[in-house]
C-alpha cells in the first residue's frame, strides 16, 4: 500500500485507531471485571454490578461525547480521546450481553417480575444517565469557555 492510499484509509481501518480502541477496551474490560467481581450477582437478586456499570458508562459516554463535540471538530487530541475513552473504554466497560444474560437467567430462575423490572429500569435509567451526561458535558464546556 502506498502512502497516499494509507492517507485515505477510513479511520476505523487504520492501525493507530485500532490500537487506541484496543488500549481503551482493555482498560474498560478490566474495570468491568473488577466491578463484577466486587459485587457478584447470584440467584434471583438484582444484578447491581451490571446495572451500575451500564448506568455509569452511559453517563460518562454522554458527558465525554458532548464535551468533545462542543470543544471543536473531531480531530487531533479530541479524536484520540473519543477513540480511547468513548469507543474503547466505555464500549468495553458497559455490557449489553451481560445485561441480556442476567435478564434471561432471572426468568429462568423463577423471577420474571424482577427480570422485567430490571430490563425496563435499565433502559429508562440508561437513557436518563446518558441525557444527564450530555447536559453535564454542555455545562462543563460552557463554564470552561467563560
Amino acid at each position: 500500500m502506498t502512502a497516499s492510499e494509507d492517507s485515505v484509509r477510513p479511520l476505523h481501518r487504520t492501525p493507530a485507531a485500532l490500537a487506541a480502541v484496543f488500549v481503551g477496551g482493555a482498560a474498560g474490560t478490566g474495570a468491568r471485571y473488577a466491578g463484577e467481581s466486587w459485587v457478584p450477582h447470584a440467584g434471583t437478586g438484582w444484578p447491581w454490578a451490571t446495572f451500575l456499570i451500564n448506568l455509569g458508562g452511559a453517563f460518562v459516554l454522554g458527558l465525554l461525547l458532548e464535551a468533545l463535540a462542543r470543544s471543536g471538530p473531531d480531530v487531533g487530541r479530541r479524536r484520540w480521546l473519543r477513540l480511547i475513552a468513548g469507543t474503547g473504554f466505555c464500549g468495553a466497560f458497559t455490557t449489553y450481553s451481560t445485561f441480556a444474560l442476567e435478564t434471561v437467567e432471572l426468568v429462568r430462575d423463577g423471577a420474571p417480575t424482577t427480570a422485567l423490572t430490571y430490563a425496563a429500569v435499565s433502559v429508562v435509567a440508561g437513557l436518563v444517565c446518558a441525557w444527564a451526561g450530555i447536559a453535564s458535558g454542555g455545562v462543563l464546556t460552557r463554564r470552561s469557555r467563560s
